[in-house]
């Protein structure tokens, strides 16, 4: 995710008593005169039976292995009935709430009226998943970018350990460390995922989910292209839609929050959004010639939740893509996991890959943890003159700011999210892959309470530190609403891993008579493979300049040293042998990552 500011005070839309006569939605406390929102009433479907068949189509060996459902066939077979989406409308209506709508894909009502909180009588409640809108409130505004503008004499590297800094003091006993990359290439991000001019990912669809639409985007990828020695996009190859419904008391859902590095890693702090833009270019990078659909939600949970659900609708008959690329987080507890539960098995059910974002700082979200989910952490990844692999450790690092003359430990500053679920038992594929010690949780209290095996992420992992981030153009609009010059920045965070493992995973289905799906059961087939390389911490022997990166002064802030891979014993995260809950079970290895999958899924 790239560097966005994860969201510190999303409001819990809990269902409270109503006031007034049952059944009826009204401002619970709330001024006469309150503004009218529109909210989603998520009905619920058969979930227990879409699991069972989500499961069978995306685990080799069983009879419904890859027989998917079209989006209809899903609703039909899984979704609520029409009696029950009815039903909630009547309500909805009868409470005084206008333009009442039921989803194509009768995943929800929507309606609109002055009101707060909405709990639904006895009559409806058994058909009630959940309900979005009513506070889809952040930090205060939209996604705070949290990459920089280059300065005209960067201090940073275009390769890794070409500057190195000698440290005066040292730092946690190192001496030296390397200035920060100024953003990867597309030509060395291929290089480290082994990406060969057989791999782009034709006759594959991905999609984008996005919180905000970016400027002139076709002509950055364009520009994109060129400038990395890409061949150029076809102009049906990408396609930009609106899908989402947010209030105007909402404000944007939470993104990654990556900015500590990137932004201190340049003297210019010229914020600049080019989140969507990284997205795309990093499915650009990995997959050429797949095609792709950017859906933006509106900068919101519930936008961006309607933005994932329209992908899987698609025009009934088929979803929009095979593969969505989910760059964005809704922290635990502000909406309910449910929802995002439900969008997930619709999408496993009709064959679609899921690939979400496991978040930027330590701990997990709620997209990001859910077990029909590909989660995705990120890792730091230092790659040498000749585009070859230095070192790669999972991405958490230690932070210290120098402060009159002394080192401030500020202490882990920026990572990958992970760790194990509070919310969802160990799926069936992690057996085996994943250490008791990594999932095991305590339920109930500390008094009275056991210890359960739990879902644990991420799944996969690709890089996505700042220090060693990708080159991303973009092109803003002018005071005069003209597009302006092409420019580049650089950006990161497990938005910047999720494309890119979304872009692999395209390479890997391309060519092939069914698309992957849910591909969690073939990836821990996989674990401790050839296919993914296992991702270990860094080691005591390393060379001091491939273990830290010196971020210098820059406008009023002071130097800092970011020490590499500080998960570990003590820590809520650990980095280790095998699976890991940074970065999973390790990162793609190239043409043996897509060979692997291939083979799996047959």
């Amino acid at each position: 995710m790239s560097t966005k500011t994860v969201s510190k005070a999303m409001a819990v839309a809990a269902c409270a008593a109503m006031l007034g006569m049952p059944g009826s939605a009204r401002a619970a406390g709330a001024p006469s005169d309150a503004s009218p929102i529109t909210v989603q009433v998520w009905l619920k479907p058969d979930l227990a039976g879409a699991a069972a068949f989500a499961d069978a189509a995306a685990t080799p060996g069983t009879s419904g292995y890859h027989h998917y459902l079209s989006p209809n066939a899903y609703t039909a077979r899984f979704g609520p009935s029409a009696a029950h989406a009815k039903a909630v409308g009547d309500w909805l209506t009868s409470a005084g709430l206008k333009q009442v709508h039921v989803s194509s894909g009768r995943d929800y009502v929507s309606a609109t009226g002055a009101v707060t909180k909405l709990t639904p009588p006895a009559s409806v409640a058994p058909y009630v998943l959940g309900v979005t809108g009513l506070a889809d409130d952040s930090d205060g505004g939209s996604a705070t970018p949290a990459q920089a503008k280059p300065a005209a004499a960067p201090t940073c590297s275009q390769y890794w350990a070409q500057h190195v800094q000698s440290l005066q003091p040292a730092y946690q006993g190192l001496t030296k460390a390397s200035l920060p990359i100024c953003g990867y290439s597309a030509d060395q991000l291929r290089a480290a995922y082994g990406v060969t001019s057989a791999n782009t990912g034709k006759g594959v669809t991905v999609a984008l989910t996005e919180d905000s639409s970016p400027s002139a985007m076709f002509a950055t990828l364009t520009e994109y292209a060129k400038t990395n020695h890409l061949p150029l996009p076809r102009s049906s190859q990408f396609r930009l839609v609106q899908d989402g419904t947010c209030n105007d008391l909402s404000v944007a859902a939470g993104k990654s929050a990556a900015g500590h590095a990137t932004a201190r890693a340049t003297a210019d702090l010229t914020r600049v959004d080019d989140e969507a833009q990284m997205d795309s270019e990093a499915v650009y990078a990995m997959a050429p010639d797949a095609d792709q659909l950017m859906v933006v939600g509106g900068g919101c949970n519930q936008g961006l939740l309607d933005a994932a659900l329209s992908v899987l609708v698609g025009d009934g008959a088929h979803p929009s893509a095979t593969i969505v690329s989910n760059s964005w987080q809704i922290p635990l507890g502000s909406e309910p996991k449910q929802v995002m539960h439900a969008i997930d098995l619709r999408a496993a059910a009709e064959g679609v890959g899921m690939y979400v974002a496991s978040g930027d700082t330590p701990g997990l979200t709620m997209p990001g943890s859910d077990p029909y989910a590909t989660v995705v952490g990120g890792t730091t990844l230092g790659l040498g003159a000749r585009n070859e692999r230095v070192f790669e450790t999972g991405w958490s690092t230690d932070t210290g700011s120098l402060d009159d003359g002394k080192w401030d430990d500020i202490g882990i500053a920026s990572g990958a999210g992970g760790g194990a679920s509070l919310d969802w038992s160990q799926p069936a594929y992690q057996r085996g892959v994943v250490p008791a010690s990594m999932s095991t949780v305590q339920v109930g209290g500390k008094a009275g309470g056991k210890a359960v095996v739990n879902r644990a992420v991420p799944d996969i992992a690709a890089d996505g530190d700042p220090d060693t981030g990708m080159l991303v153009g973009y092109i803003q609009t002018g005071t005069d609403a003209k597009p302006g010059p092409y420019q580049t920045a650089p950006n990161a965070g497990t938005s910047l891993a999720t494309p890119l493992v979304a872009g692999l995973v395209a390479d890997a289905e391309q060519g092939q008579h069914a698309a992957f799906g849910f591909i969690n059961p073939l990836l821990y087939r996989l674990a401790g493979t050839s296919a993914v390389r296992d991702v270990l911490p860094p080691g005591a022997s390393a060379p001091q300049q491939d273990r830290a990166a010196y971020l210098p002064a820059a406008d009023g802030l002071t130097p800092s040293v970011d020490v590499f891979g500080a998960a570990g014993p003590g820590q809520s995260q650990v980095i280790a042998k095998g699976y890991d809950t940074v970065t999973g079970v390790g990162s793609p290895n190239g043409c043996a990552f897509i060979a692997g999958l291939r083979k799996a899924s047959r």
